[in-house]
């Protein structure tokens, strides 16, 4: 399903689909910029890099560990072996959704660093065509019905199918030509359909609505939306 490429401490990740080797400099963010490959930026908790990555517009991003523990380690981790790092299981998870027909990004490549006990790392993914995280949209408009039932739908398709978003919010469900797509899958998991982890997933969810919409004013979520959404996602589960 994978491909590595070893180049000494450092580990390349593809889809096993990749010919070649993959050139390891488009990780580096200065040298994206000193040859004018970055096409945006967007910041959050950490900034992410949307880059010309030969025919295709990647994402960079790099992980950054949150909550108290990343004022001490940043992007620091603990290393237990290649496919144990966060960088390894997110891309062979994206890969496995993709080949099972799920929406998410297309894994284009991801860099592990070994240095002694620690790692750090980095995923590209292929950008998706005029994408906007559902956050975006509902501060400058209502959703439609159909896409509210859309987003719901496409969630229990990932349900249905076993597959634990470990931080399910609104600003990593994106909207691209119409289509619905998740995104971010760091330490999420694909198994066994789990109701319970899966009602923790739309609790999870349903924070996020209520905390963007204190958080942000003009914000356009209603109550009786949040029922649109669970009658339809109640309704494309294939089991309860």
């Amino acid at each position: 399903m994978l491909s590595i490429q070893h180049l000494g401490s450092t580990s390349i990740i593809t889809p096993k689909s990749f010919n070649g080797e993959f050139d390891a400099s488009l990780f580096d963010v200065t040298f994206l910029a000193s040859n004018d490959l970055i096409r945006a930026e967007k910041k959050g908790r950490a900034t992410t890099y949307f880059f010309n990555c030969g025919e295709k517009i990647g994402v960079l991003r790099h992980y950054w560990r949150g909550g108290l523990i990343g004022k001490l380690l940043s992007d620091q981790y603990a290393y237990f072996g290649l496919k144990n790092t966060r960088t390894y299981k997110e891309f062979a998870l994206l890969v496995e959704m993709k080949e099972k027909g799920l929406p998410v990004p297309s894994a284009i490549a991801a860099k592990v660093t070994r240095r002694g006990l620690i790692y750090r790392g980095d995923i590209i993914t292929e950008a998706l065509p005029n994408a906007q995280s559902v956050l975006d949209i509902l501060k400058t408009r209502s959703l439609l019905e159909q896409e509210i039932v859309q987003i719901a739908e496409t969630i229990a398709s990932f349900h249905n199918h076993g597959v634990n978003h470990a931080d399910l919010n609104i600003n990593n469900i994106l909207i691209s030509n119409k289509n619905v797509y998740l995104i971010d899958f760091d330490r999420g998991t694909l198994g066994a359909f789990n109701a319970k982890r899966n009602q923790n997933n739309i609790e999870r969810l349903a924070r996020s609505f209520a905390k963007e919409a204190y958080r942000n004013s003009p914000f356009y979520w209603q109550e009786n939306d949040w029922q649109v959404f669970l009658e339809a996602y109640k309704s494309a589960l294939k089991a309860d």
